[in-house]
């Protein structure tokens, strides 16, 4: 099922990004090198995908395995997830371009950054604050920029248009340049930010690539998507060649002093493009060679996971992270039939999340939830407010929808969007709601799905709509307002993000109050605190936390998987053997 991301900027209908997250957050000063560096000479490591990549513009890049290649190549940012250590555990925020993991003020509103003095580029030139903020800047040109996050335009202090856009428009026309100014300030090597409000976390949102340097001088905008200028351990040999890909050698100029963060072990990487999952995981089964140094970038899908998991040597070079993503549903309370809390309860009693799982491929393939947030967020609440057994209560839930009033069986349109293994899994979970007393008609969209369920007159026809995203940043802060903030989302002619058009000002209001709460873990707590009430009020019955699996040649060592870097393999310490 292709996944939607869910982010404050989607929510002001700005655009879509995923950066993805795991267990507590912690702060490091800084990642202490170990003593295995980067050498110059010996095997190269391939990464095999099926593309194509859009772009590699950091201010363009929307795909979460490509943003975390970029990052760990060729891109740095202020801060930066640390190197993972254990699975599915969220590594420390690490400063990277930044001395530290900056300052905040102003209650939350003000945040201030001072870069290293001795990273470069390619070239040999300093990565300046004049770079950064230039960086930022390029998300306004709309018009040029595109497809990439667009979190800076909701989060930076920059006056609006009355429509609710922004009053200045790039670095390429200037107009509302004064504005921009005002909220993104340089002085020395030290970057000041000012917010539309409070963000706590905003030094995780800086880890972004869209928050990362672009010279300017290097800058062709619209025509710069796939050109890469490299301020990292490595740069392109060659141009990059779509459908094919690209070789990424050292930069002369980057030096592992001052970066704490990339160990930069192997001595060349080669990323091949245009190669189905089956034929990579094929290839590197078929050779299961203690030299083979390639690995998938894209997940294996379920009809080859047992396969993979069945074969003893194969299984031993394969990883099983916890993906970014979850699917969930959501009752239209637009809909006289989900306006009743007794008929909400009753479905999310009847639900059978435990064959919606078998039919994505089984436990290799998705882990069932009761939650909203995530399993590796901080703000998790391992939670079942209504009781409800793996495989539903049908029974339970008749009793629920007879005292709802209703006529029997109560008819309801669910809406999905369609595909073979989507068709499977959405049909087990109409089995079970029908056990129950529902009669339920499935209608399967195959195009424009999101685009549909937002539309208020397009969604009227649906009382249930499932959907599917992940958090922007490790924080409920990235997903409970954005999914459930009626203020961000719901207007006449469209319902945002808050696709079911839940509106309450007391939860608004909570929302509030978790964001101004200091202390991180309090603050976390509290948006696990508000996912539970989703469930109790039945505003979301989330389904399940889907699962990767990617496979790595013999010849590939260190692997692990980063669940800070949309659970992809961490290329700050990968290595390849010696040959």
């Amino acid at each position: 099922m292709p996944a939607r991301r869910y982010s404050l900027a989607v929510a002001l209908g700005l655009g879509v990004i995923l950066v993805t997250s795991s267990c507590s957050v912690h702060l490091a000063a800084d990642v202490k090198p170990t003593s295995a560096g980067p050498r110059t000479s010996g095997a190269s490591l391939s990464i095999l995908r099926l593309g194509p990549v859009a772009a590699w513009d950091p201010q363009r890049l929307s795909v979460g395995a490509e943003m975390a290649f970029a990052g760990r190549v060729f891109e740095r940012t202020l801060t930066a997830w640390a190197p993972a250590t254990e699975q599915d555990t969220l590594p420390d925020l690490a400063p990277d371009l930044a001395t530290d993991t900056g300052t905040v003020s102003a209650g939350g509103r003000g945040w201030r950054f001072t870069l290293r003095s001795d990273a470069k580029w390619q070239d040999g030139e300093p990565v300046t604050c004049a770079d950064v903020k230039y960086g930022i800047s390029r998300t306004f040109a709309t018009t040029q920029i595109t497809g990439g996050s667009t979190v800076a335009l909701a989060l930076l202090d920059v006056p609006r248009n009355t429509d609710g856009s922004s009053t200045y428009a790039g670095p390429y026309l200037k107009t509302g340049q004064a504005g921009f100014d005002k909220a993104v300030t340089c002085s020395g090597q030290t970057i000041t930010f000012r917010l539309a409000r409070p963000v706590p976390e905003f030094n995780q949102v800086v880890a972004l690539p869209a928050f990362g340097p672009v010279r300017a001088d290097k800058d062709r905008g619209a025509q710069s998507a796939l050109e890469i200028f490299s301020n990292g351990p490595y740069m392109l040999k060659t141009a990059w060649t779509p459908s094919a890909g690209g070789t990424f050698v050292r930069n002369p100029h980057w030096d592992m002093a001052s970066d704490s963060i990339r160990k930069a072990r192997p001595p060349q990487i080669v990323y091949k493009e245009g190669i189905p999952v089956e034929t990579a995981i094929s290839s590197i089964m078929g050779n299961a060679r203690s030299d083979s140094l390639e690995l998938t970038g894209d997940s294996a899908p379920p009809v080859l996971q047992h396969n993979i998991m069945s074969t003893p040597a194969i299984k031993a070079l394969s990883t099983n992270p916890r993906a970014p993503f979850v699917d969930y549903l959501l009752p239209n309370f637009s809909r006289p039939t989900m306006a009743s809390l007794k008929v909400r309860q009753a479905l999310a009693v009847a639900t059978n999340r435990e064959a919606y799982v078998t039919a994505l491929g089984g436990d290799t393939a998705a882990e069932s939830t009761y939650a909203m947030i995530n399993k590796s967020l901080p703000a998790y609440r391992d939670v079942n407010p209504l009781n409800v057994p793996p495989r539903g209560d049908a029974a339970r839930s008749r009793s629920l929808l007879q005292a709802s009033g209703l006529a029997m069986p109560v008819k309801i349109t669910v809406v999905y969007r369609q595909g073979a293994i989507a068709d499977t899994a959405m049909a087990a979970l109409q089995n079970g709601w029908q056990n129950a007393g529902f009669s339920v008609t499935l209608k399967g969209l195959e195009s424009d799905y999101f685009t549909t369920i937002t539309s208020v007159q397009n969604s009227r026809a649906y009382d249930v709509m499932w959907a599917v995203g992940s958090a922007e940043w490790p924080s409920g802060s990235s997903v409970i307002p954005s999914l459930f903030d009626s203020r961000l989302n719901l207007t006449a002619s469209s319902s945002g993000q808050d696709y079911g058009r839940f509106a309450s000002q007391e939860f608004n209001a909570k929302i509030d109050a978790a964001a101004k709460i200091a202390d991180a873990s309090q603050r976390e707590k509290a948006w696990g605190d508000l996912d539970v009430q989703l469930a109790t009020q039945v505003a979301a019955i989330a389904l399940t936390n889907q699962k990767y699996m990617y496979v790595h040649g013999g010849g590939v060592k260190n692997y692990i998987d980063n669940p800070a870097l949309a659970s992809t393999v961490d290329l700050a310490t990968v290595d390849v053997a010696i040959p």
